[in-house]
């Protein structure tokens, strides 16, 4: 099923708009995912603070939240958790020394009760670079295969080039919203 067909299927069912909260580590590209998605140029600067993009594809709107990664403004990512229809977490697979704490910082995320049964997306991000684990370690690091409560998904991807991997991710999470 391609994108405008699960988004199709979904404006069906529901006539209310999505919200999609992008979470990770600084340097992971989840802005660079975004401007995948919504068309426009990538650009390779630290978020300071917060995106926020509407998307209408085919009748369905969504609201993208690209919420910056510094250590900094982790504790703010609770402010923008209520009314999550999808958690998208982005990783960079080859910050293999930054691994167990995205990992910790994810796993916290996910503790809050406003987070609750959203489905969750991993963007494996940057995929094309070589030094990078694989899927199945971001899953034992991520210990998604623990997750009962919810849907998820690790998606390989590269944000780099033609973006691969991030339409197939960005369907799952469309096809899979809460």
């Amino acid at each position: 099923m391609g994108l405008l067909e699960a988004l199709r299927k979904l404006h069906k069912h529901k006539e209310k708009q999505l919200k999609i909260l992008f979470l990770g580590l600084d340097n992971a590209g989840k802005t660079t995912i975004l401007k995948i998605i919504t068309n426009e140029e990538p650009i390779v600067v630290p978020t300071q603070g917060v995106n926020v993009k509407l998307v209408e594809k085919d009748g369905v709107k969504m609201t993208i939240i690209d919420v910056g990664g510094k250590k900094n403004l982790r504790p703010y990512w609770r402010n923008y958790f209520e009314g999550t229809d999808v958690l998208v977490y982005v990783v960079d697979v080859t910050d293999t020394k930054r691994l167990e704490e995205s990992a910790t910082a994810f796993l916290d995320a996910l503790e809050e009760s406003k987070l609750e049964g959203v489905p969750v997306l991993i963007f494996a991000n940057k995929k094309d670079l070589k030094g990078g684990v694989s899927e199945n370690q971001i899953k034992r690091s991520f210990e998604v295969e623990d997750l009962t409560d919810r849907e998820w998904k690790v998606q390989m991807s590269s944000a780099a080039g033609k973006g691969d991997g991030i339409q197939e991710g960005m369907e799952w999470a469309v096809k899979n919203a809460k």
